[in-house]
């Protein structure tokens, strides 16, 4: 069995430190690179690019709204066609880092507020989709399991990733808990753990309600915002790995 372990990294901006993105590369097979919209900039964009070619960890772009005071968790209204024209402006950005150092871009995972949408509104999920498609097919499209976004993605014949989290719990409809609500974030190992292990091995995980969902995934998210992140990451990697888990980026099919 295989499945990749990514982060959301990149998010710092100026002075300002968010996560501890030089550990998390050493545990994770693959990281989200934000593109200076919800959070990052053009100086950490190129450093964590050249840290990744480094740790060889596949690179994806993590566009989010134009909202870095909210850390673009925060719904911001806009039309099919702005989504679109703001995924692609972000996407090229990153692209263009990648080209820079040496690299390619592997993959696209939508950030937030936009990801959560795009999880449900199957309209932003296309515009999403057909951004992606229209800079590089070839790249991987990561989203919501079960979500709009996964089928968009696979309706215009982009190849898709789904994605499943660690630390974050699940509504009975399969959509994340909101923040605002309780036991939305899971922050003991054990409780980390345990979703890990229901998800991987069993394909299914139970909601703050009790009602247990049918859930699997490829790839497994961690939070680089978070303030154990690392620790996170690491524990649930050696776990995966003593129960005989291959720790690996998503490929292209093809």
């Amino acid at each position: 069995m295989e499945v990749d372990l990514n982060a959301d990294i990149g998010e710092s901006f100026g002075p300002y430190k968010i996560g501890d993105d030089q550990r998390l590369m050493d545990v994770v097979s693959s990281v989200n690179v934000a593109c200076g919209f919800h959070g990052g900039d053009y100086r950490v964009m190129h450093q964590v690019v050249k840290q990744a070619v480094d740790k060889n960890v596949k690179i994806g772009a993590h566009p989010g709204y134009p909202d870095l005071i909210g850390f673009g968790r925060r719904h911001i209204e806009m039309t099919s066609e702005e989504i679109y024209q703001l995924m692609v402006y972000q996407i090229g950005a990153l692209q263009a880092v990648c080209r820079a150092h040496q690299t390619s871009l592997h993959h696209v995972k939508p950030h937030g507020a936009l990801y959560n949408l795009a999880a449900k509104d199957r309209e932003v999920a296309r515009a999403i989709a057909q951004a992606v498609f229209d800079v590089d097919h070839n790249l991987l499209l990561f989203g919501l399991a079960n979500s709009a976004l996964l089928e968009a993605g696979e309706a215009i014949g982009l190849e898709v990733v789904s994605e499943v989290f660690a630390d974050r719990t699940y509504t009975q409809e399969g959509l994340l808990t909101p923040r605002g609500q309780n036991r939305a974030v899971l922050t003991e190992v054990d409780d980390i753990k345990e979703q890990v292990q229901q998800i991987v091995f069993y394909h299914g995980v139970r909601t703050p309600g009790g009602e247990r969902i049918h859930l699997k995934g490829e790839t497994i998210c961690f939070h680089g915002d978070g303030e154990d992140a690392y620790q996170h990451a690491r524990f649930i990697r050696e776990y995966l790995q003593d129960e005989g888990v291959v720790i690996k980026a998503c490929d292209s099919h093809d």
